[in-house]
């Protein structure tokens, strides 16, 4: 499942898991990535599911209630990359929003082990 042809993470990572490595060399894109991160990280936690879930959601931990599924993931980057593809995108020598975005998915999908180490 990890490796499964239809999943977008494995194309996003391929291509933007390398500007991870940049970090080290550029204190600003770590945090613009981190601001990236946070922005998808929110629109993917459970907390805005709905009321419904608040009681479950009090007994969940800290690093519960943050972390990202693949499922949620794959769906929100299936959703920009089409975006991105409709508004005739292409890619910058440098950092745009969309690659920023991008490289954030990537730091999502390393920190929450989302393809399971690959």
């Amino acid at each position: 499942m990890n490796d499964s042809p239809g999943c977008p993470l494995v194309g996003v990572a391929a291509t933007y898991m390398p500007r991870l490595s940049e970090f080290s060399f550029e204190p600003g894109l770590v945090a613009a990535v981190d601001q990236h991160a946070a922005a998808v990280r929110d629109a993917l936690i459970p907390a805005q599911r709905g009321p419904e879930r608040w009681a479950a959601h009090r007994a969940e931990t800290w690093a519960e209630r943050r972390a990202v599924r693949r499922e949620d993931l794959s769906d929100y980057v299936l959703g920009f990359t089409d975006w991105l593809a409709e508004a005739d995108w292409i890619e910058p020598v440098g950092y745009d929003f969309a690659t920023l975005r991008l490289t954030a998915v990537c730091w999502l999908i390393r920190e929450h082990d989302l393809l399971g180490g690959a």
